[in-house]
């Protein structure tokens, strides 16, 4: 649990932003370390002519906010031979599940001041073929959902 307030001031937000571009995926700082301590659910994420895997979190619903640039997005659908998250330690995290194919599901393409949601258990994807920044948003859910309603997994 987070027990301490985090203040970022507009001021380094805008610096931020005003980081060259990189191609590839990344979390831009200081929000990256923010997440990876803990402290912030919330990230900076810019993407520069990238296709992501599919994912689904069945712990957390991801919020998304462009904030420059263009990214499609596809939402639902069904996961094609998907795989649970390694671990460092040589175990895995079914919370995380990962999928090279998706079919089906919804698009949507967000620009500037868009926003999406997307809850906890819902496959999705995003890729652009330019560069976009969004904020994204990691909201806990209260019951992990259960991997027999993630669509495409594998049931016994």
């Amino acid at each position: 649990m987070i027990d301490f307030s985090i203040y970022i001031a507009k001021q380094t937000i805008d610096e931020t932003l005003a980081q060259d571009i990189e191609v590839g995926k990344r979390q831009l700082e200081p929000f990256k370390a923010f997440a990876q301590q803990n402290k912030l659910p919330i990230t900076i994420l810019e993407d520069t002519n990238v296709s992501n895997d599919v994912e689904v979190h069945r712990h957390e619903g991801d919020l998304w906010i462009c904030l420059s640039g263009e990214v499609e997005f596809v939402v639902g659908g069904v996961l094609v031979e998907p795989w649970a998250k390694q671990l460092p330690d040589g175990g895995i995290d079914d919370r995380e599940l990962k999928a090279k194919i998706l079919t089906g599901g919804e698009r949507y393409t967000l620009r500037e001041g868009d926003i999406l949601w997307i809850p906890a258990g819902q496959p999705h994807l995003h890729k652009t073929s330019g560069t976009a920044r969004l904020y994204i948003i990691k909201v806990p859910t209260l019951t992990q959902v259960p991997l027999e309603q993630v669509s495409g997994w594998p049931t016994a």
